[in-house]
């Protein structure tokens, strides 16, 4: 039986790491999700330590030489 394009080592092989990065994109996007949930319920949960992480930023950024 001849070899078809579409089963060549190769194709398959592309077709593997074409999947695999659309899996990592997909894990990935859940991942900074979830993160920003989690950083979200923190805030909630500890509004002092919210309050000076974000006075913290804001003295960082008007610190910061462009």
């Amino acid at each position: 039986m001849p070899d078809l394009p579409d089963e060549s080592p190769e194709a398959a092989g592309r077709a593997d790491r074409a999947e695999s990065d659309a899996e990592r994109r997909r894990r990935r996007a859940r991942f900074l999700r979830e993160l920003a949930e989690a950083r979200e319920l923190r805030d909630r949960v500890q509004p002092r330590r919210a309050k000076t992480a974000r006075l913290r930023h804001a003295m960082r950024m008007r610190t910061f030489r462009w």
